[in-house]
């Protein structure tokens, strides 16, 4: 089963650093334009198994959009469960997300954000 969830892909095509934040930076405006409330961010954990650049960098720049406001939280796929207190506040907000493939799944390769 999979949420309703609009997903945002920022590994796909094998973007550079500076071309994913601006796909994400595009992403947010958007969503905030069609008043969408949640977004799955897909930025991969790196095909080296040791993690990749994106995910840092993605997660750094949702962090100060946080501080700045931006944002209201964000939430690491690797903590995204029915136990965590951040994703119970995502749930909250919406609940769609209960059916979300990686809910409890530990998936280091995708953030969820909450707008």
């Amino acid at each position: 089963m999979s949420s309703n969830i609009p997903i945002v892909n920022l590994e796909e095509g094998f973007p550079t650093r500076d071309e994913a934040l601006r796909r994400l930076e595009a992403a947010l405006a958007r969503a905030r334009q069609h008043k969408i409330r949640v977004l799955k961010i897909i930025h991969g954990y790196g095909s080296s198994g040791v993690g990749g650049i994106l995910r840092p960098v993605v997660r750094n720049f949702l962090r100060q959009a946080k501080e700045r406001g931006e944002i209201k939280l964000f939430v690491n796929g690797e903590g995204f469960s029915r136990f965590d207190s951040r994703s119970k506040k995502l749930i909250g907000r919406a609940a769609e997300l209960l059916l979300d493939r990686d809910l409890g799944r530990g998936n280091r390769g995708v953030t969820f954000v909450l707008l």
